[in-house]
């Protein structure tokens, strides 16, 4: 495991088969974000996103009470208009950073998942809680909406589940999220771990470039009426073959079946 990363807030490793692990240190004990820790954030990302060597993504906050458990609300409460402006678009930098990294992007949820940390998770391609974990949207109990990528709670969870969450500020726990749709897999705290690295594990093993296509495809789909996103499959198609990935992969399942 070679260590790439080490700042005051990330830290960052990457294992022989490709698969980074980017971790939020020093932020409070529920992982609060201010603006050091999401620039730090968005730097490392960026980062990672350049090396031709990572596979997968693993998203985590330090320890088990938080995965991010929201933004700083002290430097927040001492916002004006223009600076609170540049506040949300520094968060909103992180969350883009998230959503259009290249390889896939696991979170590690654990115990709280609030307001900014939520939508850092939603920005996330898979989401892995375990049963610990709270979810919520608290941003109306303190004067301010949910707003950036709050706008992906609805295509993930359905408009009348999202106007819950954003109305009343209420959470809900982990049984709830994975119902909703909000995580893929709940499991026990101390599985946690083991399910990821096999999660990761299994996504490393898939071609790089074909995932990467998978994941600008589904982007794609989102701005794109069906029509329209069917047809522009078809030279996505094509194109996959030009990268050797179908002939190797194909050849490596008749090969097993033989």
């Amino acid at each position: 495991m070679n260590a790439l990363i080490d700042t005051h807030h990330t830290t960052a490793t990457l294992n022989a088969a490709g698969i980074a692990t980017l971790t939020l240190r020093n932020a409070k004990s529920l992982n609060i974000v201010g603006t050091p820790a999401i620039l730090e954030l968005t730097q490392a990302i960026d980062t990672l996103k350049v090396r031709g060597d990572v596979r997968v993504l693993i998203l985590r906050g330090a320890g088990d009470k938080a995965f991010i458990g929201g933004a700083d609300i002290y430097e927040m409460a001492a916002l004006t208009p223009p600076l609170a402006e540049a506040f949300i678009t520094r968060l909103k930098d992180l969350c883009e950073a998230v959503r259009s990294f290249p390889a896939p992007v696991v979170a590690r949820l654990s115990g709280f998942t609030l307001g900014g940390g939520l939508e850092v998770a939603a920005a996330c391609d898979l989401r892995i809680s375990s049963n610990t974990g709270v979810y919520g949207m608290p941003e109306v109990a303190v004067g301010i909406p949910s707003v950036i990528h709050a706008v992906l709670l609805p295509m993930l969870v359905g408009q009348s589940r999202a106007t819950w969450l954003l109305m009343t500020g209420e959470s809900i726990d982990a049984a709830t999220a994975l119902q909703w749709g909000l995580v893929h897999e709940v499991c026990a705290l101390d599985q946690l771990d083991g399910r990821i690295a096999a999660l990761a594990s299994r996504l490393a093993g898939f071609g790089a470039a074909a995932l990467k296509q998978q994941k600008q495809l589904m982007r794609s789909w989102q701005h794109l009426a069906p029509d329209a996103a069917i047809e522009a499959t078809v030279p996505e198609f094509g194109q996959a073959f030009a990268t050797g990935e179908p002939q190797a992969y194909m050849q490596a399942f008749i090969n097993r079946k033989r």
